[in-house]
């Protein structure tokens, strides 16, 4: 059953409510090549968002006081030669910036350059940037089979840098948000349940602390695809993903107040869209140079198969479950 008709049995009309985020993807160039990865990142991807298309996204931010938060993602979004600028530009505009931040990239050098990263806590404290980091498991083993090895000790000794500077405690409004993808063809735990198992074991193993744990389901895109059906697990997934579609979920979709842009300039409905190559319908404007946030809200959003993911159970958007349990 394709997800198109599934939100009309469930007599479902998922409309465009708001552009409250604009997402950017910086570059697929990563320190790492995790098993998960939908954008199949990794250190010899040379695709890279040029400060002249920055400059228009931060055009775009001063022109729409609606979108009030931007997320920064990649690969690593810190290996954009203008990464600094657009974090420092965009505060200055006032608005929340976020950043998907794999922890490791700290502590590595720059894959092309080879500069030291390790000035990045101090310059995500300097404009109070939201840190969301992706880290599998409180165990290495867990871990570094997802991420590589020793990623798991280098993503602690990351953890503790941002702890030493304010983020994770609570009087400090430094927010430090951890992700969880399952390790394999499952879907997330209940968040509430395994936020609190995480914040328990790394305050106990580490001394570690942190804000939120978002739970997402591994989207069965790209090299996570890959990957199942290597393992001959595809199909079994997809049943997984459909068997628990949740009309809850789906109302809390996050392509209804987010627009992806790509590192070329492409607008899409959601990062999982702009890997899958499938830009916003037609119609609306195509890429940041033609951007027209009222000709946006009235888009129709582009669905597919791979829907299922953000659907399933408690749902999954970048903020983690979109629905509290039960």
């Amino acid at each position: 059953m394709t997800f198109t008709t599934t939100l009309s049995e469930h007599r479902l009309m998922l409309t465009p409510l708001s552009v409250e985020t604009l997402q950017v993807n910086l570059g697929k160039l990563c320190n790492q090549a995790c098993k998960h990865c939908h954008v199949d990142a990794g250190p010899k991807r040379t695709e890279m968002m040029t400060r002249e298309a920055i400059e228009r996204c931060l055009e775009i931010l001063a022109r729409s006081p609606t979108i009030t938060k931007l997320d920064l993602t990649g690969g690593a979004p810190e290996l954009n030669d203008h990464f600094d600028f657009f974090v420092a530009e965009a505060t200055k505009l006032g608005k929340h910036v976020i950043v998907r931040h794999n922890l490791t990239v700290t502590l590595d050098a720059h894959p092309i350059s080879g500069k030291s990263m390790e000035y990045l806590p101090e310059l995500f404290r300097t404009h109070r940037v939201e840190v969301i980091s992706s880290l599998p498991y409180f165990q290495e083993r867990e871990t570094d089979s997802q991420r590589g090895a020793g990623v798991y000790a280098k993503s602690i000794a990351s953890l503790r840098l941002l702890n030493a500077v304010g983020y994770g405690d609570e009087a400090s409004g430094l927010i430090l948000n951890l992700v969880y993808n399952p390790v394999g063809a499952y879907l997330p735990p209940e968040q509430a349940a395994i936020e609190r198992q995480f914040k328990d074991e790394l305050w106990k193993r580490h001394r570690i602390v942190f804000n939120n744990l978002y739970v997402i389901t591994n989207m069965p895109i790209n090299r996570f695809r890959h990957f199942l059906e290597r393992a001959e697990l595809y199909d079994t997934y997809m049943t997984k993903l459909m068997n628990a579609f949740n009309p809850a979920a789906a109302e809390g979709v996050m392509c209804r107040s987010l627009i992806s842009v790509g590192y070329d300039g492409t607008l899409y409905d959601c990062d999982f869209n702009q890997m899958l190559h499938l830009p916003v319908n037609h119609g609306a404007p195509a890429t940041i140079w033609d951007f027209d946030l009222d000709m946006l809200l009235q888009r129709s959003i582009v669905f597919g198969e791979h829907c299922y993911g953000c659907t399933a159970g408690a749902g999954s958007s970048c903020g983690g479950a979109t629905v509290a349990k039960g």
